[in-house]
């Protein structure tokens, strides 16, 4: 992953992202340690306080614990807390842009269901 420096969000919401990324994909299973402030420094060229920023961000939000001298860790709900999150605002701002932007092109309901199970069906033939 490359940080995008233009990005409107913070770099540590983008390294927490790419953190909950690497655990949605079993790259970093609970209980397993993470990377270290240090680590993910240098990993993205940023500053340390920057990168433990976004380590305490999931820290905040359970998906990480601390082990007092050993560091971070995968908490063993992680994932599920994950999927919640972003299920619950990332996937809920998508549909509401989609929305919108369907009402604004003059789309009806109906045909925006009709697009929206179209690209349902065209990804379950895929799999």
């Amino acid at each position: 992953m490359i940080l995008n420096s233009n990005s409107m969000k913070p770099i540590y919401v983008q390294i927490a992202e790419y953190l909950e990324g690497e655990i949605l994909r079993d790259s970093i299973r609970p209980d397993e340690k993470i990377y270290s402030q240090y680590q993910l420094a240098e990993m993205f060229n940023i500053n340390p306080a920057t990168a433990a920023k976004g380590l305490n961000l999931l820290a905040d939000e359970d998906i990480l614990y601390k082990r007092r001298g050993l560091g971070m860790f995968v908490a063993a709900g992680a994932k599920k807390i994950i999927l919640t999150k972003r299920t619950n605002t990332k996937l809920k701002e998508l549909i509401e842009e989609t929305v919108r932007e369907a009402f604004q092109l003059g789309v009806s309901k109906e045909e925006l269901m009709g697009m929206i199970q179209k690209v349902i069906e065209q990804k379950e033939g895929k799999e």
